[in-house]
């Protein structure tokens, strides 16, 4: 049956179409085209291929969803093996590695320089490309021979099924290698989803990656929203590529339309490396929505990179340098729970001791008991636990295999009084709390905090010490802190003289704080530092605020309406009122001062700061852009105005570049604000 042209033309133009707005949609996180007007033309495509089947191209965006369940998955043989990475644990390892690929090329590896690339945490395949079209994707297998899992790769939006540019861009047939991997968020809604549903949950990111992609069905794999980043290339024989260097590779990738990770950097010396390697451990991996365990090390050069060839089924060219890992199994021995400064419940998890993210984990927050439900989380169990650079550990889940069948442990009960004072809790929401204003355990956590770095900053009042002075009845409030003698503290256990002394005079500095940090301090429901800062800015004193009424507080830039009915809640409790009044007799500050103006150079801006900058510390140059009407977040969204950039610059310098955000850096900011 002869095909119109008319119909041809149309499908030709619709593929092109929608295979554009995929790769603005998942790989430049950019959309251009509305759900709405893909999924209409995505049908009308559809519609023509199933009145034509001869229009059905290997590169249609349909393929993407529209293949037949698999009974078995043939074998495929990749074009060069996939061999394995060496691993480094050390800096002293990497240098060894350096010194072999030294002793073959000479010192021509060194004036190369290296490439530090992401070791991502996932599933390694390979995509077959035949002419700039997807014809085969694989998994790795032994490295010789893989599994052929090309309809289950398709679902997958960021693999392009033609390479963009001219077919004269790439080679022939050429093999691009990658990694498949499960985003964090996506992979926890995933068990969310499986728990509510009665079903196991997933042990981890990296097995689920992998088990997708064998799953017989491919709309299967279509529900799970993995993602693809491509690192390296394989061609038959000797033929000439278009790059020299392997960061001119990851480059050229890109233009074909191959996702690359983040944080790729240039190294000139191995002093470098490491250097680089720390600050994506101790700064980057916290920030990422995906797992990665170390940093591949590969020499620049593409030409060296042949030259020193492999041993055996390892690159001499390239090393992983291994970080700690940051998803352990362990044992949940207990949950117990504690009472927050507001009256929340606050259950825990007491974990068999763990090295995680570098860290001894002994505990983990659960949240709450609704995410206990449905996460099926159990006295006994063993559990899997996630720690990324500086993030509090999280238990992501049981491993159900290794429960008890036959004598499983039994499910959580949930508390029906406060843990610290005994009343009955009540539950909203998602959350239990106590309603006692006097819980000894409320009053603790309220004093701690009014105490922490991030409000009054009394140094030397640690929990213990509070612990310690509430148990002796030397306090019952935050008030009574600035009663305290130095001979009542002294005459406690483990308290000298010296140390009574110090403890006082930090309490005395105390009252020289900010307005904006005593609001922090008084542990307000939803007002953070920041908010108490916008509030102590605009109203100045704290009469003003505790005068104002909900219409006025929430007409402050960045305050909403939870947060203004929650200050005019609290200024209008008449024991608040008291207690107030008694900070106000020790001579707190209850004024904030006055800043030099800074015009309105970013009003109605966000703005979010990265990395370190060269002078200002990130308070000061975020006190900077609020007093100029900015407001400052922690993300790179597209609502962002403006990323401020230093050394260092994480994840948020990548995000900000795909999505076209303004960059400037402190120089910059500092002409901007007139300084």
């Amino acid at each position: 049956m002869t095909v119109p042209k008319r119909d041809a033309e149309r499908s030709a133009v619709l593929r092109r179409t929608l295979e554009q707005a995929s790769y603005d949609y998942y790989v430049l996180d950019r959309p251009t085209m509305p759900d709405r007007e893909y999924d209409t033309l995505f049908r009308e495509l559809q519609d023509l291929e199933r009145e034509h089947p001869g229009l059905r191209t290997p590169d249609s965006p349909t393929m993407r969803v529209g293949a037949e369940p698999a009974t078995s998955f043939a074998k495929h043989t990749h074009l060069v093996p996939m061999i394995s990475l060496s691993n480094a644990f050390s800096d002293d390892e990497v240098a060894e590695w350096d010194a072999r690929a030294t002793k073959i090329a000479g010192t021509a590896v060194r004036q190369s320089g290296y490439s530090a690339e992401l070791k991502i945490d996932g599933a390694a395949v390979s995509l077959t490309y035949r002419d700039g079209v997807l014809v085969t994707g694989a998994t790795r297998g032994n490295g010789a021979v893989g599994e052929a899992v090309t309809a289950n790769l398709r679902t997958i939006r960021e693999i392009p099924l033609r390479l963009r540019g001219s077919e004269k861009a790439h080679p022939p047939l050429i093999e691009i290698r990658g990694e498949v991997y499960f985003p964090f968020d996506a992979f926890e809604r995933l068990n969310d989803e499986r728990t509510k549903a009665g079903e196991p949950v997933f042990a981890n990111p990296r097995n689920s990656a992998a088990g997708s992609l064998r799953q017989q069905d491919p709309a299967v794999t279509a529900a799970r929203p993995l993602r693809f980043f491509g690192y390296a290339y394989a061609v038959p024989g000797a033929g000439a590529l278009p790059f020299e260097t392997q960061s001119e590779l990851l480059k050229t990738l890109g233009s074909w339309g191959i996702p690359t990770a983040p944080h790729h950097k240039h190294c000139r010396t191995l002093a470098d490396v490491n250097a680089c390697a720390h600050s994506i451990e101790t700064k980057v991996r916290g920030e990422l929505n995906f797992g990665i365990d170390g940093i591949v090390v590969k020499v620049e050069s593409i030409a060296l990179q042949a030259e020193l060839g492999d041993a055996g089924r390892e690159p001499r060219w390239a090393i992983a340098r291994k970080f700690a890992a940051d998803i352990a199994e362990t044992k949940l021995l207990a949950i117990e729970v504690n009472v927050g400064r507001t009256g929340k419940i606050n259950p825990y998890a007491v974990l068999e001791p763990v090295e995680v993210g570098g860290t001894t984990v002994s505990r983990a927050t659960l949240h709450n008991y609704q995410l206990i439900k449905q996460k099926d989380l159990r006295e006994g169990d063993v559990v899997m636990l996630k720690r990324a650079g500086d993030v509090i550990p999280q238990v992501i889940g049981p491993v159900p295999e290794k429960r008890d069948k036959r004598h499983p442990p039994p499910v959580p009960k949930i508390p029906t009084h406060c843990p610290a004072c005994g009343t009955k809790v009540r539950a909203s929401e998602k959350d239990l709390f106590c309603d006692n204003d006097r819980c000894e355990g409320r009053r603790l956590e309220a004093i701690v905090h009014f105490a922490s770095r991030g409000a009054m900053d009394i140094d030397g009042l640690s929990y213990a010490r509070i612990e310690q002075l509430l148990d002796a009845g030397l306090i019952h409030d935050i008030a009574d802190l600035y009663d305290l003698k130095e001979a009542d503290i002294a005459a406690l256990e483990r308290f000298a003289e010296k140390s009574a002394q110090s403890l006082v005079e930090a309490i005395e500095a105390s009252k020289k704080q900010p307005l904006s940090r005593l609001l922090f301090g008084l542990g307000i429901r939803h007002v953070g530092a920041e908010a108490a800062a916008l509030l102590a800015r605009n109203f100045g004193k704290l009469d003003a605020i505790a005068k104002a009424g909900v219409d006025e507080i929430e007409a402050v830039h960045g305050i909403g309406p939870t947060i203004a009915a929650a200050v005019h809640e609290y200024f209008h409790d008449e024991r608040a009122a008291k207690l107030i009044e008694r900070l106000h007799a020790h001579k707190l500050t209850f004024a904030e001062p006055a800043r030099a103006a800074s015009g309105d150079a970013f009003r109605g801006l966000t703005v979010v700061i990265t990395g370190t900058l060269p002078t200002l510390s990130r308070p000061e140059a975020k006190a900077m852009i609020q007093d100029a009407g900015g407001r400052v977040t922690d993300s790179v969204s597209k609502a962002t105005s403006l990323l401020v950039v230093g050394a260092d610059a994480g994840s948020k310098l990548d995000k900000a570049r795909e999505l076209g955000v303004q960059i400037i850096d402190e120089a910059e900011l500092l002409r901007r604000l007139g300084k």
